[in-house]
């Protein structure tokens, strides 16, 4: 639930003006404010489901699977038609006694204060991850993503997947998400670190882990080759940590390499719409990416490519008429495709990227 806001809309609900948060009593009546008398606009989210969209924007139909869990409600039937309408396939555990999750996105200029009622995606249950028809889509899966927020709900089902990512060789991708996942889960946070194949996180994340395991340092490239060379479940796999750092170049640290750094796609200040979601617009190229078989620094371009797109979007968002990547070394053209995902059968459902 996004709109417009103003300092004064921040300082009514204790909110900063570039941060992300799960919300507390003082913060509920925030929603229908929001809808009431801001002419908020409604986007399917949350995060982790952002990224599966984008992905799903790049890859061929059918490609991608979400889990999670939502409410009995008309939200959700919502959300299950703007997932249709991307061609997104979903698997929710439908709770009968709680509402759909929300979010509320107050935007000022160009930041965007997030404020996440979790409700029923706060009541996921690992029962419904391993039940015999969603564990077998799982083990179809090509690449597992999960956002850190599912650590605030469900470790045991993080955990189940990214064991069957190890066992099985596959990529286990893990998104930091916000600055409070290490500060106020680290040890759930820590369980993973051993799965992680990929781990992607902002400057300010990133900066939140190392003061959280005292680190002393600040320097994004040292905090990155301190995460890359961390204890490694699949050593048959060199883990990857990715940093954005909003338009200054992506961070790329593989275990046991140099660190390398790679340019944005830049836009110019009239081009620039929203970034909300752009982060979550980044994982959702970049996975894309590495499920297509490209390269780091392809897949690197994929993410940038992607989030460019959200940028010029109202909230976590890609164009309708489905645009077509053109690497970053060439000119871009103002060529588009038509998009129009095709719907299948769930028997036939080729499923390559799993994310909560």
């Amino acid at each position: 639930i996004q709109a417009k806001g103003d300092a004064a809309m921040l300082e009514k609900y204790g909110l900063k003006p570039n941060d992300a948060i799960l919300a507390e009593e003082k913060h509920m009546g925030l929603y229908e404010d929001l809808l009431q008398n801001h002419d908020a606009k409604l986007i399917a989210g949350g995060a982790a489901q952002n990224t599966a969209r984008g992905a799903q924007y790049i890859l061929p139909p059918s490609s991608v699977l979400y889990i999670g869990c939502v409410g009995s409600d008309p939200t959700a039937s919502q959300l299950l038609s703007a997932c249709a309408t991307a061609g997104l396939h979903t698997e929710y555990l439908v709770s009968t006694t709680h509402p759909t999750g929300r979010c509320g996105v107050i935007i000022t200029g160009h930041n965007r204060s997030m404020c996440t009622h979790l409700a029923a995606a706060n009541e996921y249950q690992l029962s419904h991850l391993t039940s015999p028809r969603i564990w077998a889509l799982v083990q179809k899966a090509r690449v597992y993503y999960v956002g850190g927020f599912h650590l605030t709900v469900c470790v045991p089902a993080v955990l189940a997947l990214a064991e069957e990512a190890a066992r099985e060789d596959k990529p286990f991708v893990m998104n930091l998400s916000a600055p409070f996942i290490p500060q106020f889960f680290k040890d759930a946070l820590d369980s993973t670190s051993q799965y992680w194949d990929y781990v992607i996180g902002n400057e300010t994340e990133v900066g939140a882990y190392a003061e959280a395991h005292a680190m002393e340092t600040k320097d994004v490239r040292e905090i990155a080759s301190h995460m890359a060379e961390l204890p490694k479940k699949n050593e048959g796999r060199k883990r990857v940590v990715v940093i954005t750092q909003g338009t200054e170049p992506t961070v790329v640290k593989v275990q046991g390499e140099e660190i390398r750094e790679f340019g944005v796609r830049k836009l110019g200040e009239g081009e620039i719409c929203d970034t909300n979601g752009a982060g979550d617009a980044f994982a959702g190229g970049f996975i894309a990416g590495i499920v297509e078989g490209k390269s780091l620094e392809e897949s690197v371009d994929m993410g940038h490519w992607l989030a460019s797109l959200s940028i010029k979007e109202l909230g976590p968002s890609y164009p309708f008429l489905q645009a077509i990547l053109v690497p970053a070394e060439k000119k871009p053209e103002n060529t588009h495709k038509s998009h129009a995902p095709s719907t299948h059968p769930q028997s036939s459902l080729p499923t390559r990227f799993s994310p909560f």
